[in-house]
């Protein structure tokens, strides 16, 4: 899954409600000018656990997953892809580049997760049996006891999606205003976790299959739907709304057979959550 699956698409359709928590600027806050989004440990805690709430409901348990007929466990809070070894599938892998960025950042991996040369199990249903067993057992608690890592693996790999999207952009001009606006939106912990929300909700929008008669859908459409803002909340606030637009436009393109319309008031509710705190 992207990017989170962290960064390719697909996460299940959850209605949201917005935390009513006062939120407060990433530790600093970036601007187009920097390298970088930079979080403080606090932040990518409270980030990851968002994501872990929405990706695994928050459980211990879910943070290892074999979803029935895929062919691949998916772990930790973003529900990293770690194919067996010989079976790749049609999206990016996550778990290994997971584990090397852990490693990277003096993370200490299991041992057996460092040296596997893929996925331990097999199959599903091989997964399923072990489910209490002592690897198993280890895993989660690897995962449990990592938050704000995987955070910031998931962050990492949100930002190398800007590139991507500004390539799909052939305008100079509009190339810029996609870079300002996303880091316009980074500038809180809640705008960062909108970002990374969304592309994992609706992909990036560099595909030409992420279009319906010509008009997309993804986060480079939503970042260029956005309006002139001076950063932090008023940013998040019009990202929330054009983030609406983009879908409410989706709906409206999208073949009659497909019964999108189904999906408005999920999508609003989710869209409506970017504007509040973690």
């Amino acid at each position: 899954m992207h990017l989170l699956r962290c960064c390719l698409l697909v996460t299940t359709l959850l209605l949201f409600t917005g935390c009513v928590s006062v939120d407060t600027p990433a530790d600093p806050g970036p601007t187009p000018a920097t390298s970088g989004i930079t979080l403080s440990e606090a932040d990518k805690d409270a980030i990851g656990r968002k994501i872990w709430k929405n990706e695994c409901a928050g459980t211990v348990e879910g943070l290892t997953t074999w979803n029935v007929g895929e062919d691949f466990p998916s772990l930790g809070i973003g529900h990293f892809i770690w194919y067996v070894e010989g079976r790749p599938g049609p999206f990016k892998e996550s778990f290994p580049p997971l584990v090397k960025y852990m490693q990277a950042n003096g993370v200490a991996v299991p041992r057996w997760v460092a040296e596997a040369k893929g996925s331990p199990w097999k199959s599903r249903s091989e997964f399923e049996s072990s489910k209490n067993s002592a690897q198993m057992k280890e895993m989660r608690s690897f995962l449990a006891n990592t938050v704000p890592t995987q955070t910031g693996f998931i962050v990492q790999r949100l930002e190398q999606a800007l590139p991507l999207m500004q390539q799909a952009t052939p305008d100079p001009g509009d190339k810029q205003r996609l870079k300002e606006n996303f880091y316009k939106v980074a500038e809180t912990r809640t705008g960062v976790y909108a970002l990374i929300d969304y592309v994992n909700f609706k992909g990036e929008g560099v595909q030409a299959e992420e279009k319906y008669k010509g008009e997309g859908w993804g986060l480079r459409d939503v970042l260029l739907e956005m309006g002139r803002t001076s950063g932090g909340q008023e940013s998040a606030n019009e990202y929330s709304e054009a983030a609406k637009r983009v879908l409410q436009r989706r709906i409206r393109n999208s073949p009659p057979e497909r019964g999108e319309s189904r999906w408005n008031a999920g999508w609003m509710n989710r869209c409506e959550s970017y504007k509040h705190g973690i």
